[in-house]
């Protein structure tokens, strides 16, 4: 009967296999010191002959592999090791949580954040021609985002609602007075295949 490694125990390190870690645990269960050393040491080359060390600093690729050797036994390998090797305390520890900005109310997500944001810039402004130019381009740019949705085309009034509605009536364009560009939606790419 076949043995389905989603039955098996987790592994702790899968990077070095099912294998190794059979060896790491038969060595936490050797009594002898001395075999229990030796035996660590031929897992340790093991590893080392799997993944060896790049570039010059072998010292350090060792002494990561004494670490993940400990690690892989549950910090439950007692053996002469030739550095300090890594304490399970320094697991114990978790990172602090980092905090998720909530998404606050829009009523016109389609407009998107930045929309909203220009209209309070532009709320801020003192009344003249450099906020009405503003204004202006807020709509126009606001018209562009209807018309890509509504590809049927978009009054000029519905824009003029919707950026009352977010300034909260600090900001009316006259549609009498006032009048956008006319955008128009590119038309869908056609989905047959082109004759070589």
């Amino acid at each position: 009967m076949l043995t389905y490694t989603n039955r098996l125990p987790r592994l702790t390190l899968p990077e070095y296999g099912r294998n190794i870690q059979r060896m790491v645990d038969h060595c936490v269960t050797i009594e002898n010191r001395e075999e229990r050393t030796l035996c660590a040491n031929t897992i340790v080359n093991a590893m080392n002959t799997l993944f060896p060390a790049q570039g010059d600093n072998q010292a350090e690729h060792m002494r990561k592999l004494w670490d993940h050797l400990f690690i892989m036994s549950g910090f439950n390998l007692d053996v002469d090791v030739p550095f300090e090797h890594v304490q399970s305390d320094v697991f114990a520890d978790r990172p602090d949580n980092i905090p998720i900005a909530r998404p606050e109310h829009m009523p016109m997500r389609r407009y998107g954040r930045n929309i909203a944001r220009m209209i309070d810039v532009a709320c801020g402004m003192e009344p003249g021609e450099e906020r009405d130019s503003l204004v202006f381009l807020i709509a126009d740019h606001m018209k562009k985002i209807v018309v890509a949705f509504d590809r049927e085309g978009v009054d000029d009034r519905r824009v003029f609602d919707d950026l009352r509605m977010l300034s909260h009536g600090m900001l009316a364009l006259d549609p009498e007075q006032t009048t956008l560009h006319e955008f128009r939606a590119l038309p869908a790419p056609s989905k047959k295949k082109k004759k070589k």
